[in-house]
């Protein structure tokens, strides 16, 4: 099932293509004087009506259902099915009638409305495109619909398929023009008729323009085989937007566009970094050299005896460049020294090729540090990487392997290449790093330093927590010196008195973490706005990483944080929520059942969280405030809050763990969730519409298995018990039961089989 929802500023014609259909029935009215015998006039008058007490631009509504080809439903299922989609869509009040045309392949139905109410006040529209799709998912498992596609799905249109049509089928070639073009002028930005054309004629279109005292007509015909071709229409009729007047001002548009110079100035950089490299090129490969290279789309243009003379750029902006349009130096004919030759060289000597492999090596660097398990500084491993470890790294790169492609080199001149680049670039990316490292351990000590100077904590008990601080920051502290935590390359004097630090060693927590805590913590100290800090949702999860840290930390700071982090996961759960948000009641239970509460203050909407220390609230915008208003059950759904937020105490689900399933349910990361949910027995804070979508995503799947994985190391468990049961009945020789398993130990931390060999604890 697919929705459609358009707006128009007059009804008349709406109603004159609704009512008109040769193959149409009148399903029904509603809110009017009869369901099924209103006269059409009359209710074309009341919706005028209504329509012109208000001068919105968007003042009648003309909604579309289509149902999958080969499925049907009756009339009346088919009517109660408009009627509930009005409903969820707000339009429950308004008069509307519903009308079923059978002109095409799959069932439809045209639902025709006015925004304006009796009171002369609009109907709220915010988010309706998005409510439109969440009324869709609800109504297709209600009425048991085949599912729409959750993503748009593009198509690249058919351009050797000869269009078939019946004869006299004027309305197939008509949307078939209607398709072509509109997608030609969506993926492009179209700056003439010449270039429609070009872009029109792969797809069997042919274009005419005529000019009448300076006013362009445009008309289009299909070529349909050995030359006969369809009688050409006028661009209006096929589409009141495809007329001469309305595609030339469309492309004035693009040639006027402030766009159009930064592309080509940015094209001609880009082709001149690739020419650099070349001592020759063959115009034939010339579009995979800039595919590969610069992930540009090339097409040659050919003479009368076949030679490439110039070439376009399709570029990702919508414009279509050709080489002429560029400067003089770019094109084929007037490039005779790089572009007279069939054959393709790279210039080994060039500037630009030293500069390609740097960028290949750093790249190799930073790929392989990401891909190791050793968490130790980035100038480190740049340190202990060798060229031949980097090498390997290299040869996975697309980059590289463009380079290796027209070089024409053997492996012992390009390994002397490589050779020449290294030394240079990691003695450069070493002093760089290490430079960016030693400042930011600065950082972060003046950071602590600022923490324990403005009283970050409630004192008494600083000291206790100085430990979970310092890990929070990714550093120790010894005698003094305060270095990373994983590396004591760096040091930093800063005196933090004579109180000892506890030494556990067994604390962890992700980079990932660290690096939001303290970015909380700088704002904190020095009163940055949520912009400046540009807070990620995960900071809501502070508190649950470090507990210590953030249950000691002073009213004032935690209020503030409880703030800043509720304004960020808030903006992330409404964008998580909309496809699934019908209404503006869902918009307020959909956040109810994660645990957020919404209250009035001073005449503004102001949303809270049971999972704030203190109570701490964060104003809507006045938009979403409009939208939440509109509701006629507004009050009735605040008022319901306090049960929902109730059963989430009373099943003791107000902790952030239960929120942070939620959260990994709804990135996607159903394994992670799952282990929470076997090991943990964490239960999400999710309304049963979102859980039972990612249930049918693979979440189902996940908890399968990750419960098969626990029973499977029960059962192995108590299978080697009962042996050393049986053993010890039998006479076993060895009385050492074998130890359980322990899932946080791993080939690093067992020192046990290190015993009598040297090392010891």
């Amino acid at each position: 099932m697919i929705a459609r929802i358009l707006y128009r500023n007059s009804v008349q014609g709406v109603l004159n293509y609704v009512l008109g259909k040769a193959e149409s029935t009148i399903l029904g009215f509603q809110n009017t004087y009869s369901d099924t015998d209103t006269n059409t006039e009359f209710f074309g008058r009341v919706l005028y009506y209504l329509g012109n007490r208000h001068d919105s631009e968007k003042r009648y509504v003309h909604a579309t259902i289509n149902l999958p080809r080969g499925e049907q439903l009756d009339d009346k299922d088919f009517f109660e099915l408009s009627k509930a989609y009005m409903e969820h869509m707000g339009y429950g009040e308004q008069p509307f009638v519903v009308v079923r045309h059978r002109d095409t392949k799959h069932e439809h139905v045209h639902i025709v409305s006015t925004t304006i109410k009796e009171d002369c006040l609009q109907i709220n529209l915010n988010n309706d495109f998005r409510r439109n799709v969440a009324t869709q998912k609800y109504l297709e498992k209600q009425f048991g619909l085949s599912p729409s596609p959750d993503m748009r799905q593009e198509k690249e249109l058919l351009i050797y398929g000869m269009p078939q049509f019946k004869n006299e089928d004027i309305n197939g070639v008509r949307f078939y023009l209607q398709d072509i073009v509109n997608n030609t002028l969506q993926k492009y930005k179209v700056r003439s008729f010449k270039e429609l054309s070009e872009f029109l004629r792969p797809h069997h279109i042919q274009l005419r323009t005529v000019n009448h005292n300076g006013r362009i007509g445009v008309s289009f015909g299909i070529e349909v085989k050995d030359s006969y071709r369809s009688r050409f229409i006028n661009g209006y009729t096929v589409h009141p937007q495809l007329s001469g007047p309305k595609l030339q001002k469309v492309f004035e548009l693009n040639q006027k566009s402030k766009l159009l110079p930064m592309v080509k100035k940015r094209l001609e950089k880009q082709l001149r970094t690739t020419f650099g490299l070349f001592r020759t090129i063959g115009p034939e490969h010339l579009p995979d050299i800039l595919r590969s290279h610069q992930k540009l789309y090339c097409r040659l243009n050919y003479d009368g005896q076949g030679k490439a003379v110039d070439f376009s750029i399709y570029d990702k902006s919508g414009y279509v460049l050709n080489s002429k349009e560029m400067e003089k130096d770019i094109g084929i004919l007037e490039n005779p020294a790089l572009f007279e030759c069939e054959y393709t060289q790279m210039y080994a000597e060039s500037v630009q090729l030293q500069l390609e492999l740097q960028r290949c090596i750093k790249e190799a660097y930073r790929s392989s540090y990401q891909d190791s398990w050793n968490r130790t500084l980035f100038s480190e491993h740049i340190i202990r990487m060798p060229i031949k470890s980097i090498a390997t790294e290299m040869a996975k790169s697309e980059r590289f392997r463009f380079l290796r492609k027209y070089l024409h080199t053997d492996n012992r001149n390009l390994g002397d290449l490589i050779q020449l680049q290294f030394d240079i670039v990691k003695d450069k990316l070493y002093n760089m790093e290490s430079i960016r490292e030693e400042r930011e351990l600065q950082a972060k000590a003046g950071l602590i330093k600022q923490v324990i100077d403005k009283q970050l904590f409630d004192p008494p008990g600083q000291r206790e927590f100085l430990f979970e601080l310092l890990k929070s920051l990714g550093t120790k502290y010894d005698r003094g010196i305060l270095t990373y935590a994983n590396s004591y390359q760096y040091g930093v004097k800063l005196d933090l008195g004579h109180e000892p630090i506890p030494n556990q060693n067994e604390f962890y927590a992700s980079p990932g973490f660290m690096k939001e805590n303290q970015k909380v913590l700088d704002g904190l100290m020095n009163d940055r706005t949520a912009k400046e800090i540009g807070l990620r949702p995960t900071s809501m999860f502070l508190p649950l990483m470090f507990p210590n840290l953030y249950q000691t930390m002073s009213q004032s700071y935690r209020q503030m944080f409880d703030r800043l982090s509720l304004k960020a996961f808030h903006k992330y759960a409404e964008r998580m929520q909309v496809s699934f948000e019908k209404s503006p009641n869902d918009y307020i239970t959909f956040f109810n059942e994660k645990g957020f509460y919404f209250e009035k203050r001073e005449g503004r909407l102001c949303i809270g969280s049971i999972y704030s220390k203190y109570p701490v609230d964060v104003l809507l915008s006045l938009k979403t405030q409009a939208y939440l208003e509109s509701s006629n059950d507004l009050n009735k759904t605040l008022e319901n809050q306090a049960k929902i937020l109730e059963d989430i105490t009373t099943n003791e689900q107000d902790n952030l763990k239960n929120l942070w399933s939620s959260y990994l349910i709804e990135r996607g990361q159903y394994k992670k969730a799952s282990y929470l949910f076997v090991l943990d027995g964490a239960r999400p804070n999710l309304p049963i519409e979102i859980l039972e979508h990612h249930m049918e995503n693979g979440l189902r799947e996940a908890l399968h298995t990750v419960a098969k994985i626990q029973i499977d190391r029960k059962q192995a468990n108590l299978l080697r018990i009962g042996v050393y049961a049986l053993g010890n009945l039998l006479g076993s020789d060895n009385p050492k039961p074998e130890e359980a398993f322990n899932g946080f130990k791993d080939e690093l931390t067992d020192y046990s089989k290190y015993k009598g060999k040297g090392l010891s604890m």
